[in-house]
């Protein structure tokens, strides 16, 4: 790489900072954390999304539970030398300015490194901010051509390349950093930004250099799978790609890392797990409850693909266990697979426009065509509420073809609904049930869509209406709920089941629709009823309702496979011991094949591996995981937030749809519709 390569490399990766600066100061702003000093340090303002609140909450959360055990321990030896915190890439961080604050640098010291430009631009910034000159006391600064740009009696800042460790140990001995004192080294989401071989070298410098230190990181992983994928992408585009994932993709590996780079102990986590573990029921409330929220897959995902890493050494901090050994976050890896669903592209842009959204639904009308609608989604270029319906057709010669259209007439108009239900009452009709306009806006009641034909009576000539369907007494405002047919006295009813609302963060509470005059009716159930869940997923099987997975309350993976079984007298609920017992996960879609419960996809943060097809033999309540070969389908494929259509007769799962609002990363939409052969799964049995 030459020298103005690397000149934009570094321009690119320090702009990074200037955005998680204002993630930051965002962040304090809306009250997630106390720190009144990162707006100080970051020049505008910014309102970020929920999203990456929590995102920058869990990180800011993770750092603090690190440098608090560090100087806790420090603190509880009297004689040990002052305790010295050496930042690296530490950029516009107000971290300093909040242990000052709280009292805890009484016998401590901070460094921080960055590059020359951010370290000087941070200079300034002090230097005429007075609440920041306040609480550093007396400082100098150096010229424009020293690598020293501040400091204080406890407080120092030095302008240089991490990749030029002989000038960083020079520059650090100059500025009165003792080696031999405890020391903490933080490096937040800074080494993925080196090239290798000089990440390699820091981490070996820090462990030759510091006898007795806690090395502390916050990082990226999991390169493998569609999330990792696209945050690779999206780095990539901005010119400071990720170094070293292929290499260290998960907590394990990057545990080794450390250990065989001299370090004496190391422990590791993603943040999902620290988030559970480490943080106390209270405190995620707290947090959970700040702002109106509703993208729980892309917080998971994001927590899973991030990770905090403590290694230490010597006498004082080798024993240290900032991470104490807990059973509060147990780790659930599924069995070897069973088998292989194959999976191909079987829509594409010669075929016909592609449905490109997430949060949608769709339903199979007759055997050649599905409709789906909702969403959020691409529409003419743009991101937005889906508002056309998308019909996907299929000709004699077995061939899919995919058309938009709009509805039609001067009656009700589609409202921009996502996470609702649809179900078929008929070939030409379906009930859409349920649904939001946005986390504080429910959809405004039950609708009815009617396709007809005109008389050349092809598909591409359908006309769609639709028209309000208000049952009787009772309009449903939830959504991420689910809607099974079941029957009762011989008659159809369709059961809505959980979900969460404005005022209810999930639900525990089920209706009954007759279908027939579509009112809702009051139904005996008996049995302990379910914890409750959203995001869940259910079928129709034997006259009842098979229930599984979800998120619950506190934003619980749940694991539970539960029947409400037909008795003479109403329905019961029932608990289904499945062995061993599925992984915890919400947002996948499922359907019964052959006497099988197919669980397709999701979101699951127990286990590293990637969510498949988890089959459940629903006689010998037997459970196996297979895996989707993608080798046929463009990567990535995000199967959450998706729906599938099972065609029986083909041996087939069609999946439309999917992907999110991966953090900061951007929007992802699944590009293709796909099939999943599962021949495989008929022939073993």
């Amino acid at each position: 790489m030459g020298p103005r390569s690397r000149e934009r490399r570094a321009g690119a990766v320090q702009s990074t900072n200037d955005s998680s600066g204002l993630s930051k100061s965002s962040l304090a702003a809306r009250g997630y954390v106390q720190d009144p000093f990162a707006a100080l340090l970051v020049p505008g303002t910014a309102r970020r999304a929920p999203l990456i609140h929590r995102g920058y909450y869990v990180r800011a959360r993770a750092v603090r539970h690190c440098v608090h055990a560090f100087l806790k321990l420090t603190r509880a030896c009297p004689e040990a030398p002052r305790a010295q915190i050496l930042s690296l890439g530490a950029g516009s961080d107000s971290l300093y300015f909040c242990l000052k604050t709280a009292g805890l640098l009484t016998r401590a010291a901070m460094w921080e490194v960055d590059f020359p430009n951010v370290a000087r631009r941070k200079a300034e910034r002090i230097a005429e901010t007075q609440e920041l000159c306040a609480l550093t006391g007396p400082f100098q600064r150096g010229g424009p051509a020293s690598v020293l740009c501040f400091q204080s009696l406890d407080y120092c800042i030095l302008g240089l390349d991490l990749q030029q460790l002989q000038e960083l140990d020079e520059a650090l001995a100059a500025a009165g950093l003792d080696v031999a004192s405890p020391t903490l080294l933080l490096a937040e989401a800074v080494l993925t930004y080196l090239e290798p071989d000089s990440a390699a070298s820091l981490i070996t410098w820090a462990a030759r250099r510091f006898p007795d230190a806690l090395f502390v990181i916050y990082e990226q992983m999991k390169p493998q799978d569609a999330f990792g994928h696209f945050m690779l992408q999206h780095f990539q585009q901005l010119n400071s790609p990720l170094h070293g994932l292929d290499r260290f993709p998960d907590v394990e590996s990057q545990r080794c890392r450390f250990l065989q780079a001299g370090w004496t102990a190391c422990s590791a986590m993603d943040m999902n797990e620290f988030y559970h573990r480490f943080l106390p029921a209270e405190e995620r409330r707290r947090m959970e409850n700040l702002e109106t929220f509703d993208e729980f897959e892309e917080w998971h995902l994001k927590c899973a693909h991030y990770f905090v890493l403590a290694a230490s050494r010597g006498d004082t901090l080798s024993q240290t266990l900032v991470f104490p050994p807990s059973e509060a976050f147990p780790r659930v890896d599924p069995a070897s697979p069973s088998g292989v669903f194959s999976a191909r592209i079987v829509s594409s842009d010669n075929q016909g426009p592609t449905l490109k959204a997430y949060g949608h639904a769709s339903v199979l009308l007759s055997r050649g065509l599905i409709l789906s609608t909702g969403g959020f989604g691409e529409q003419e270029r743009r991101h937005c509420r889906v508002s056309k319906f998308h019909l996907l057709s299929r000709n004699c010669d077995s061939e899919w073809k995919g058309f938009q259209i709009d509805s039609w007439g001067t009656g009700t108009q589609w409202d921009g609904r996502l996470y609702h239900t649809m179900t078929r009452l008929s070939d030409t009709q379906v009930l859409v049930l349920g649904g939001r306009q946005s986390p504080v806006s429910p959809a405004l009641g039950p609708l009815q869509i009617h396709l007809f034909k005109n008389e050349d009576n092809s598909t591409e000539s359908l006309n769609v209406t639709v028209t309000k369907a208000d049952p009787e007494d009772f309009t449903l405002s939830c959504w991420r709920h689910s809607t099974t047919e079941v029957s009762y006295q011989n008659q159809k009813y369709l059961f809505v089941y959980g979900g969460r609302s404005v005022l209810e963060p999930v639900l525990s509470n089920w209706h009954f629709l007759h279908v027939g005059t579509m009112t809702w009716v009051k139904i005996p159930v008996e049995g302990v009823a379910p914890e409750a869940r959203h995001s869940h997923s259910a079928c129709s099987w034997q006259g009842g309702a098979l229930i599984a997975g979800g998120l619950g309350a506190s934003e619980e993976l749940l694991n539970s496979v539960l029947f409400l079984r037909p008795i003479s007298y109403g329905f019961l609920w029932e608990s289904i011991d499945i062995q061993p017992p599925i992984t915890p996960r919400y947002s996948h879609t499922a359907h019964i094949l052959n006497g099988n419960l197919l669980l397709v996809g999701g979101v699951w943060i127990h286990s590293s591996l990637i969510p498949g097809v988890t089959v459940i033999n629903l006689t010998t309540r037997l459970s196996s995981e297979y895996q989707i070969d993608t080798t046929c389908v463009p990567w990535p494929l995000m199967l959450h937030n998706h729906t599938s259509i099972l065609l029986p007769e083909e041996q087939q799962l069609l999946l439309l749809g999917g992907g999110g609002n991966c953090f900061s990363f951007g929007t992802y939409f699944n590009p293709h519709t796909v099939t999943l052969d599962l021949s495989s799964l008929i022939v073993g049995q």
